[in-house]
């Protein structure tokens, strides 16, 4: 491939929390100095995604005792490091692919929507509430994927993966402090901590996607206009 088709491929990297991009930034000068020269991209992705599957697991066992959810804890931390690391040796090692890019977005998806499931499972997110915030999360990956499919661009959401990440520590630290307990009744309807914390979060995730969506049906549809006066 010629060097002009490498810069038409690339895809631009878009990271607007500044919270993500100092995260990013602290991994990549301690932990990522260190991984192996032999080490590929997908295993690093690989090993995030089997930390999220334990994470999940706990999160389900934590129905019996809730403090499984520090092993969830720590396999969303262990989710966390990897989802920035396996980027950062793709980028630095010259193994970037759309295969690995493909990969990763997808373990993201799986690792969120899988998390509430089991919490609601569990009983501290309440069922009606819980399954509101399913989709939003894999909405706004699957609209990533279309910035960097049509745009070749990487936009991260301005609550990005570790706000995400963050957002899922606190509940499981609310959740083991106030368990399954009703915490507020507004109009007659009992609210957990994991149900306002949901709520909280979740008005902006949807905010974000929906921005994202309809900023990206705008840009695709000025282009398709560009297009159709050059032919």
């Amino acid at each position: 491939m010629s060097k002009a088709q490498e810069t038409e491929n690339k895809v631009k990297k878009i990271i607007p929390s500044k919270l993500e991009t100092g995260f990013q930034q602290l991994l990549y000068k301690t932990i990522g100095k260190y991984i192996p020269k032999n080490m590929t991209p997908n295993q690093i992705t690989l090993i995030g995604a089997i930390g999220g599957l334990i994470g999940i697991i706990c999160a389900f066992l934590s129905k019996i005792n809730p403090l499984f959810l520090i092993g969830t804890i720590l396999g969303i931390l262990c989710h966390l490091i990897c989802d920035d690391l396996d980027g950062y040796v793709a980028r630095t090692r010259n193994m970037t692919s759309t295969a690995g890019g493909y990969f990763d977005l997808l373990t993201d998806i799986l690792h969120i929507t899988y998390l509430i499931i089991a919490l609601s499972f569990a009983g501290f997110v309440s069922f009606k509430i819980s399954i509101f915030l399913v989709p939003v999360y894999a909405l706004i990956i699957f609209t990533a994927m279309n910035y960097i499919l049509y745009l070749k661009e990487f936009l991260f959401p301005r609550l990005g993966p570790i706000e995400t990440h963050l957002f899922f520590i606190v509940l499981c630290i609310g959740s083991i402090l106030f368990g399954t307990t009703d915490i507020v009744n507004i109009m007659r309807v009992g609210l957990k901590f994991a149900d306002m914390i949901f709520i909280i979060g979740g008005i902006p995730m949807y905010y974000e996607m929906i921005r994202l969506q309809i900023q990206l049906f705008k840009r695709l549809s000025k282009r398709d206009d560009e297009d159709r006066k050059s032919k």
